[in-house]
């Protein structure tokens, strides 16, 4: 029996922020794969190595954790006042989908990066060039500014992040008016019930007394934050503790399918199992002290708040990007469940703690006729390139 040969495509590996992802120019995929569709999505499933029932990625450039399955497709922007489109791919692990119902707000730095190592955006003279994205999953608008010199981005740096190892360059960005639109019952407000806090009914085998006090809001991305305590959580839990107890992520799972449905984003219970990437679930509580997953110690005086988020199913080693806005959003808005985490009252600013250390996050928010805007939400990443050359997949991949 005779086999066809693999295809080469030319490609680069990035680190940006907590995650890692397999970087393409739209204009260097095969033909089949430029536009959406059952062949990209083929294409990126053997390029990370999904779907993998060993869970571990061993053929493919997947590392089977939710912060190492993407991909990434970034090409030159028609949008006015736009550099570069940024398209992004969650990639199942063990299932048979691609997930594109949101950001990943750490490739959001490397986007910026890649869009000038690409070719897209001039490196120009040594300073910050600053880097208009257009995210195309959510459609907003995201600003990278980043640090080049001599005519090359810089990537490395004394910007130390947590969840990282190595410190490289400090990379900021700008997630302008990052309230989900597309999103919620009533067509797209930041709160899709109109409440800043619900109470949950949920099976009682889930959680007694059978409520759950909760926040849903559509900002970076659909979230849903519970108080840790109504779950019999501490707040300062790392991954192994939830990720080593198969029924709690179960709960976890079922609770994120009751809020899913809630705010509007599937029609039924069932549907959340095609559409892990969104909403995100996380638990809050107030400041206490712990050690971190580095073994790095965080005093309650350190931060204002603790923040734990899953991702795909799992806790998540430090906390997405796109999580990180919509904490930087609630913690702005009084009365929120994030915000009452955090002591209360307005902030332009939260450091939360989460599993690997601390993080910032500062967010703008605006209130006018009665509710909610959020003008902008600020960061600090970093980003590096791991490898560039081609990944190779089997030809039929992208018939």
């Amino acid at each position: 029996m005779s086999h066809g040969p693999q295809v080469r495509i030319p490609a680069t590996y990035m680190r940006g922020g907590t995650s890692k992802g397999v970087f393409f120019r739209l204009e260097d995929l095969p033909e089949t794969c430029r536009s959406q569709g059952p062949a990209r999505d083929r294409l990126f499933q053997r390029v990370i190595g999904s779907p993998d029932a060993y869970g571990k990625h061993i053929d493919g450039m997947g590392g089977a954790t939710s912060s190492t399955s993407k991909c990434v497709i970034v090409s030159p922007s028609d949008r006015p006042g736009h550099d570069v489109d940024y398209l992004y791919g969650q990639v199942s692990i063990d299932t048979d989908f691609v997930d594109w119902s949101g950001n990943c707000g750490n490739l959001s730095t490397a986007a910026g990066a890649f869009a000038i190592h690409a070719g897209y955006v001039d490196a120009g003279p040594d300073g910050v060039r600053t880097v208009r994205i257009w995210q195309a999953n959510i459609g907003k608008t995201i600003i990278a500014h980043v640090p080049v010199s001599g005519g090359a981005v810089q990537e490395t740096g004394d910007f130390e992040l947590d969840g990282v190892t190595f410190p490289a360059a400090e990379i900021v960005l700008e997630f302008l008016d990052p309230a989900d639109e597309g999103e919620g019952d009533d067509g797209g407000a930041m709160f899709p019930t109109g409440n800043l806090i619900d109470e949950l009914d949920v099976p009682e085998d889930l959680v007694a007394g059978g409520k759950l006090t909760v926040t849903m809001i559509n900002a970076g991305i659909p979230t849903i934050f519970v108080n840790a305590a109504e779950l019999g959580y501490e707040g300062t839990e790392l991954q192994e503790a939830i990720n080593g107890d198969p029924a709690a992520l179960k709960r976890f799972e079922a609770l994120r399918a009751v809020g899913a449905l809630k705010m509007g984003l599937i029609d039924t219970l069932e549907g959340a199992a095609k559409r892990q990437h969104t909403p995100k679930i996380a638990f809050v509580s107030p400041p206490k002290d712990y050690v971190s997953s580095s073994g790095k110690a965080v005093g309650a005086g350190d931060v204002d708040l603790l923040v734990r988020a899953l991702s795909m199913g799992k806790l998540h080693h430090a906390m997405m990007g796109t999580a990180a806005v919509a904490i930087g959003a609630a913690a702005a808005i009084p009365g929120t469940v994030v915000n009452l985490a955090a002591g209360g009252g307005e902030r332009q600013s939260v450091r939360f703690g989460h599993p690997s250390g601390t993080l910032r996050v500062g967010a703008e928010a605006v209130q006018q006729d009665g509710g909610w805007t959020i003008t902008k939400a600020i960061m600090s990443r970093s980003a590096r390139r791991l490898m560039e050359g081609w990944v190779y997949v089997p030809g039929d991949t992208v018939e």
